[in-house]
């Protein structure tokens, strides 16, 4: 039996930060999209790390009890230059998982790569190309912020290629420096 395909989905979207996280929150209905809310989650600076995390957990917990969605989406940690960063960014990242895994919400995850395609058409898109592409599809009176618009972003792509027959194909291929290719990964035969 086929899920009816005009149920309302609420989708949380989230581009993972340790100075800010990114948060955006649609609707999809068949196949419109409905945008309820955007923003980011702001850690400071002077704190630890810990704290920084615990920030980040507890808003995506308040993000989670008030908006209710039944999925989100967070994109993959790319490799930066600067290992210390890329460190910082997967804790950040991990983080947000640990609320919205606690949170009892199904978690997707897509690269970079994949949600600009997805959403602009060009994996390699620049910021400026995103924030304009979200503001059109979501129909908002001006552009969001550019984290906002990178987890307006994700959500974005999930709900219109990471479900169902449209999915968007990962089996076969790997994320290579923050890219995805085609290839086994490791121990797998």
């Amino acid at each position: 039996m086929n899920p009816n395909p005009h149920r309302t989905i609420r989708i949380l979207g989230i581009d993972p930060g340790l100075r800010a996280t990114g948060f955006g929150v649609i609707e999809k209905t068949g196949a419109r999209l409905a945008y309820l809310a955007s923003g980011c989650i702001r850690t400071d600076a002077d704190e630890a790390l810990p704290a920084r995390l615990g920030t980040i957990h507890a808003g995506i917990g308040e993000l989670l009890a008030h908006y209710q969605p039944e999925q989100a989406v967070i994109e993959i940690v790319f490799v930066n230059v600067n290992p210390q960063s890329t460190l910082l960014l997967g804790q950040a990242r991990g983080a947000a998982i640990a609320a919205l895994v606690a949170g009892g919400v199904e978690v997707a995850e897509y690269t970079a790569l994949q949600v600009k395609q997805a959403v602009v058409g060009n994996g390699h898109a620049d910021k400026v190309q995103v924030q304009h592409m979200v503001r059109r599809l979501l129909s908002l009176p001006g552009d969001p912020s550019p984290d906002a618009a990178d987890a307006l972003a994700c959500a974005i792509a999930h709900a219109h290629g990471g479900q169902g027959l449209g999915a968007l194909a990962t089996k076969g291929f790997r994320v290579r420096n923050g890219r995805l290719i085609q290839g086994k990964t490791k121990g797998s035969e």
